[in-house]
């Protein structure tokens, strides 16, 4: 490991002091206003009578000192509200800045051609000066996957959990930043010195190990942010979510809740992953001489175990599929958080050698991903892979929203093959990792916040967790749901909206990062669904007349071999106007190129209805 440990981080050596020293100097300078004034030993006198004698001089008296007005608490959210995924909030105070996670989103079927969404540094970027560091609550993509694409313009530190740095540590490396990186583990209790914050980390209850709640301290107050969590009572890594520190800090008074809003219409409790487990032995019991192939999360390293557990107890070898899950479980088993008995791991190219009855799979892919592991197995395209009838898949994972169809095209076609399909509306083989209403109301009660601010949601979600806090008693006017781009200003009298920043969505094509635009995504919407024409000719340069051409050629409109006739009207609708043109003075190509545009597109809405991308080339000659 690269990343350095530490108990107590101080980032004051970066010329900013904590907020306890600024306390302490404070305190220095002005002398204690505290106790009680001396006696004069005289008795008061009556308003109706008459002055004593020889009265002592009457002092005069200092105008009460003004109470001082404390800058507020920035808090600007840059990802994650009104979305799954894309995490990303900074927070400010008095000129010093820090992020809390730095994750990304996958992309929506109408993004077409796109890997990766991220959030946009602009706001960032314009106040690099002031980041004082970055704080990974947990190890999921959704708070860790655009890290490589921040430090590139941000070089300041990064905290987070064993695990958590060492995930950050493998996607480093694949962008070749990992020997620049400033990377610190910490653990629950920590404190880390931020400039003017004072970051506490809490342990939580997550779907992987290492997961944190963060208490945030400045001079305008303290605000808990929750991160992704849970209240599991019987957790797989036998540490339960820290409930009496959470309560000792809301008994201490806390300013403001951020809370995550994931499960906030699901009543009552989330189950234990260790229900997970259960149905795992006993779906591995039933499935008797099969094969089976398990699909999960690969950062689901809890989920990884207890397969694996089962496994070994029933005497079954076990392959992974999925570059991702080889690397998870690669770096879980070097840092002692996920414990593979010897002899259990075979190479997925051994499979062949294993029968049925003595083998488990683990794949990538539970969310039906177009490349992933299963759904290549699905399609018949997996080259170490090969479904058949004697094949029993467990998805042990709920849909993202959005991701139902595709998982259902995945399901229907394991189907098709004969295969098993077992999947979580059926039995228990998943729980979720994030709270329900009933944990949710319960954080609230613990930490007693004076102002709510649900965030990690859509906005469904956002709106059910915001009436869930009044339901507890957090005064209507207290919550702030937010979206992203938004700031909201606390200080101990008030909450409200500030000054909007930049906030919106870099698309990640390939090695492009941002050179994807809302252009370039309309005209590939417009390709996905009416195609397009390309309109060659090559005309004389001094005439204008026609050298050769024009040609016209389609891609995804119409099949030129049965539309023959169509493909010759717009030859001729182009040939008419390039002859318009011949012998004109002046001549302008780009508005040649404009006309034969307008001409064959006119051509193609009247006779189809449909409106493909009309490209002309022209070269003169």
């Amino acid at each position: 490991m690269s990343a350095k440990k530490t108990e107590i981080i101080d980032a004051t050596v970066r010329g900013k002091k904590s907020a306890g020293e600024k306390h302490a100097q404070r305190g220095a300078q002005k002398p204690s206003q505290t106790g009680a004034q001396p006696r004069s030993g005289r008795k008061n006198q009556s308003a109706k009578g008459t002055a004593a004698k020889n009265p002592a001089p009457r002092k005069k008296q200092k105008p009460p000192e003004k109470k001082k007005q404390l800058k507020p608490l920035r808090i600007a959210f840059l990802g994650g509200l009104n979305e799954i995924g894309k995490n990303m909030t900074l927070y400010e105070y008095d000129g010093d800045m820090f992020l809390v996670d730095c994750g990304l989103a996958f992309p929506d079927a109408d993004m077409f051609g796109v890997d990766l969404v991220i959030p946009d540094f602009s706001y960032v970027e314009q106040n690099k000066q002031k980041i004082r560091g970055v704080i990974i609550t947990h190890g999921h993509e959704d708070h860790i996957g655009a890290l490589p694409y921040l430090l590139k313009v941000l070089d300041v530190p990064v905290y987070g959990t064993i695990l958590t740095i060492g995930l950050i540590e493998a996607k480093l490396r694949e962008h070749g930043l990992l020997n620049v990186a400033d990377l610190n583990v910490i653990e629950p209790g920590d404190k880390i010195f931020l400039g003017g914050f004072e970051v506490e980390c809490i342990h939580v209850n997550h779907s992987i190990p290492g997961a944190l709640a963060l208490a945030i301290r400045c001079e305008a107050g303290v605000v808990v942010q929750t991160g992704d969590f849970k209240i599991d009572s019987t957790p797989i890594d036998g540490a339960m979510i820290d409930v009496a520190r959470l309560s000792q800090i809301g008994n201490e008074g806390v300013l403001a809740l951020l809370s995550d809003s994931t499960n906030a219409e699901r009543p009552g409790f989330t189950e234990s992953e260790r229900r997970v487990g259960e149905s795992f032995e006993t779906l591995f019991h039933r499935a008797g001489n099969r094969r089976l192939i398990v699909a999960t999360f690969a950062s689901n390293i809890h989920r990884v175990q207890q397969i694996m557990n089962v496994a070994h107890k029933l005497g079954r070898k076990v392959a992974l599929s999925g570059r991702s899950l080889e690397n998870v479980v690669a770096i879980g088993e070097e840092l002692g958080v996920l414990k593979v008995p010897d002899g259990l791991l075979i190479n997925i190219d051994l499979i062949r050698k294993y029968p049925a009855d003595k083998l488990v799979i683990i794949t990538t892919g539970s969310q039906g991903e177009p490349l992933s592991a299963l759904a290549r197995m699905a399609s018949s395209e997996h080259r170490k892979v090969e479904i058949c009838p004697n094949d029993c898949v467990i998805i042990s994972a709920t849909p993202i929203p959005g991701n139902e169809k595709t998982v259902g095209n995945v399901i229907n076609s394991l189907m098709c093959l004969g295969a098993e399909v077992i999947y979580e509306k059926m039995y228990d083989v998943h729980v979720s990792g994030h709270a329900c209403q009933e944990e949710l109301k319960m954080i609230m009660g613990i930490v007693k916040p004076r102002y709510f601010i649900p965030v990690h949601g859509e906005q469904k979600h956002l709106r059910k967790h915001a009436a869930l806090a009044q339901a507890v008693g957090i005064p209507e006017q207290n919550i702030l749901v937010a979206d992203n781009g938004n700031t909201i200003e606390l200080t101990a009298e008030s909450a409200k909206f500030g000054a909007n920043v930049t906030a919106g969505k870099i698309f990640v094509d390939g090695y492009g990062v941002g050179d994807v635009g809302n252009v370039v995504m309309r005209d590939r919407k417009r390709l996905s669904q009416d195609g397009i024409i390309v309109v060659t000719a090559a005309v004389d340069y001094v005439t204008g007349f026609v050298v050769s051409g024009p040609e016209v050629i389609s891609r995804g409109f119409v099949y030129e071999r049965e539309s023959e006739h169509l493909i010759e009207d717009a030859v001729a609708a182009a040939t008419a106007v390039i002859e318009e043109y011949s012998g004109r003075k002046g001549k302008d190509i780009n508005a040649l190129k404009g006309k034969i545009r307008d001409a064959v597109s006119r051509l193609m809405y009247e006779r189809t209805k449909r409106s493909p991308i009309v490209l002309p080339v022209i070269l003169e000659v």
